[in-house]
């Protein structure tokens, strides 16, 4: 009564319904949901403004006086944060996947002798000095278009100072 052949038949209908299933999902990603390219962005609409509603403004950023706030800094809370740095930095002089850090305030931007910039520093300016180097540790893929770093930031400034402060107190 029960042999192979009624077996087979029933993996076979268990194969057969949840191809079924593959197959109709990917028709109704197709109908549902058109490409996810750019040239496929024009078929989102956007909303139309309230009437009477008043376009958001952004709230202009403040300022921060990094001098005074650099004035402050503890480099000893700076020391904390260089694990973040020191997976691709030294400070002994050495190169790593990043250029090493020792004498950095104060140094030529691009200037580490044997490691190969990816030229997007240098729209930085000249100087790594201290506003520099705040700058571009908030973020330095915004600071910095191009560049081959891929730390996300410190969005913090007094993280910033504390960890540029540290890092003054390693000369060349």
């Amino acid at each position: 009564m029960f042999d192979t052949m009624v077996l087979t038949k029933a993996v076979g209908a268990i194969c057969a319904t949840f191809l079924f299933f593959l197959v109709g999902k990917w028709i109704a990603e197709t109908v549902y949901m058109p490409g996810h390219d750019e040239a496929h962005a024009h078929a989102v609409y956007p909303l139309p403004p309230e009437e009477g509603a008043e376009p958001a403004t952004e709230e202009p950023a403040e300022e921060i006086d990094v001098m005074a706030l650099y004035a402050e800094a503890d480099a000893s809370a700076g020391e904390g944060l260089w694990r973040n740095c020191r997976s691709c930095h030294s400070l002994e002089g050495a190169n790593g996947t990043g250029p090493h850090l020792d004498g950095v305030v104060g140094r030529q931007i691009d200037a580490v002798e044997g490691f190969n910039y990816s030229g997007a520093l240098e729209q930085l300016g000249t100087t790594w000095d201290v506003e520099t180097l705040f700058t571009f540790l908030a973020d330095p893929r915004g600071a910095a278009p191009g560049t081959r770093m891929s730390f996300r930031g410190l969005p913090d400034p007094e993280d910033r100072v504390n960890l540029i402060k540290y890092l003054e107190e390693h000369p060349a």
